[in-house]
């Protein structure tokens, strides 16, 4: 599962992500509102943690936009305000559940679970041709039958699927899946690549993860 923060304060979200990926979740950062709804709306997210006061762009206003194109991902607002209308307000915009800062992580934890539990009913499965990939218990299926994949392989393969007929750059697929925000050497995902290829049994004739030369990778479905 991967979360998005957004929040300007770099201790909180340094604390929220070091705490977040010990419990195994995939975590990404934004410093900023603008750079936060930008992210937000790449799609790729099953939460959002937003802070209610950022610059650029409030917390207030990105959950408005974000809403028009992803209804049902849950919103979590962190705030440092303490009123009941406060409260209410957020969850008006589209929040699902807030928690006022300082919080206890424990606390937040529970309440990000209690998100995902409310989402097990209508569960994300995405699609790629036969494959079908289980977000909730990181399980991959092509045909029915179960394919294990590694940790990174899964996220990968997650994140071309969420991208489906899209070109995914390089540099975005090292950013996102291996959290690397450097320069590195992208060949590492040539690697992870071909053995995707291989556990899911993709051939020329139904080659659902399409290399664009120069460029990167598509998770292409016709």
């Amino acid at each position: 599962m991967r979360i998005l923060i957004i929040e300007d304060e770099p201790g909180i979200s340094g604390f929220l992500k070091q705490g977040l990926e010990e419990e195994a979740y995939a975590v990404d950062i934004a410093e900023n509102g603008k750079e936060g709804l930008e992210m937000a709306l790449e799609g790729y997210y099953d939460i959002l943690l937003v802070d209610w006061m950022l610059p650029g762009m409030s917390g207030v206003e990105i959950t408005r936009r974000f809403r028009k194109e992803f209804p049902s991902t849950p919103i979590l607002f962190l705030t440092a305000k303490d009123t009941s209308d406060e409260a209410i307000f957020a969850l008006q915009t589209g929040a699902n559940d807030y928690i006022r800062k300082p919080f206890n992580f424990e606390e937040l934890l529970a309440r990000i679970r209690v998100q995902f539990r409310n989402q097990s009913d209508h569960q994300l499965s995405l699609t790629l041709g036969p494959i079908c990939l289980y977000t909730e218990n990181h399980r991959v299926e092509v045909n029915g039958k179960e394919v294990i994949l590694t940790q990174k392989e899964f996220a990968l393969l997650e994140y071309l699927i969420r991208h489906k007929n899209k070109v995914c750059r390089r540099s975005r697929i090292i950013e996102s899946v291996w959290d690397i925000h450097f320069d590195y050497d992208t060949g590492v995902i040539d690697v992870f690549i071909n053995s995707l290829r291989k556990k899911l049994g993709l051939t020329k004739d139904n080659n659902y993860i399409q290399t664009i030369r120069g460029v990167g990778y598509m998770a292409r479905e016709e």
